[in-house]
Order: C-alpha cells, then sequence, then structure tokens
C-alpha cells in the first residue's frame, strides 16, 4: 500500500529540497518532458533554475511522498497593471514513477486554488501539442486558444508545437 501524498507550499528551497527538485526535474527531462530543458539535463543547471525560482510572484508547491518530492506546480501571478487578474500554470512534474493515480490533477486544482484566493480569475499555461497533459488540462476545464507551430525543440532536434490554454476562473 502506497503512503499518503502530502502537498507543500515552498516558499524557500532549503539544501535538501533543492536536491529532491532537482533530481525530479532531471528525471522528467531525461524521460522527455518538455519543461524548457533538454537532456542529459547536468544537476548545476537543475539547481540554478531551482535557486531562482522563488521570486516575488511565484508560488510553488510539491507533492512529498514519503519524504521525497515527486512532482510539483506552479503558479507565476502576473505582475503588470492591467494584468493583475490572471496567472500561468508552470512546471506541472510529476515523477514518471508517480504518474496515472491523479497527482497532477491534485496539483493543478492547489494552483487553481491559490489563484482564486490570490484574486486571479484568468489562468493560461502551454503544453506540447500531442503530451498526455492535452488530456489532463481539457478535463480541468481548461480551453485551447490556439498552437504555435515549431515552438520548442525536442531532445532529437525536431521542433515541435506548443498548445496554449486558458481557464476563466469566474464560470461556474
Amino acid at each position: 500500500m502506497r503512503s499518503s501524498i502530502d502537498i507543500l507550499e515552498l516558499t524557500s528551497a532549503i539544501p535538501e529540497q533543492l536536491d529532491e527538485l532537482s533530481r525530479l526535474l532531471i528525471d522528467v527531462v531525461n524521460e522527455g518532458a518538455s519543461v524548457g530543458f533538454l537532456p542529459p539535463l547536468e544537476v548545476e543547471e537543475a539547481n540554478a533554475y531551482w535557486r531562482q525560482v522563488n521570486e516575488p510572484g511565484v508560488k510553488l508547491w510539491a507533492a512529498v511522498q514519503d519524504g521525497r518530492i515527486i512532482g510539483t506546480v506552479q503558479l507565476q501571478l502576473a505582475g503588470k497593471k492591467n494584468a493583475l487578474h490572471r496567472a500561468e500554470i508552470a512546471k506541472l512534474m510529476v515523477h514518471p514513477a508517480s504518474r496515472r493515480n491523479g497527482l497532477a490533477k491534485r496539483l493543478m486544482l492547489t494552483a487553481e486554488e491559490a489563484a482564486h484566493q490570490e484574486g486571479r480569475t484568468l489562468l493560461v499555461l502551454d503544453t506540447r501539442e500531442g503530451d498526455p497533459s492535452n488530456l489532463l488540462y481539457q478535463s480541468l476545464g481548461y480551453i485551447e486558444a490556439g498552437r504555435i507551430p515549431g515552438f520548442a525543440m525536442s531532445a532529437g532536434g525536431s521542433l515541435d508545437a506548443t498548445v496554449i490554454y486558458y481557464k476563466d476562473l469566474r464560470e461556474p
């Protein structure tokens, strides 16, 4: 039987969390996730990324099971005066060994609730065309706004399209 999974907001990474976050990022990138990095991802690059994440306007949650970080999601709050109603969902990641158990949905709902509490009514995100994440976002009520061809390079060198989604939190 699997132990419970806690979703914790991380306001600053302590060294142990930095190691766990970096291992997660490396593992998902090596499995082919399109999250802004290409394999092989080095520990130093992963650490550098996580060190700069906790800046004003960024909220980060980690899914923790048995003391190990197995998933993350970020809510990036828009800071421009004409954008204080919106935020972006970023870096939704679930460790390959922990997928297909509803964890990504739990992380998304956590970020959506925080957006609501922050007074944000519009969420946006993007994901690679064809990835399973498209089905998750659609199941959560995200609406496709469009596609950009050749947006992100894959590990094999091909240029993949990205799908842009939005969700109006004012909708019932």
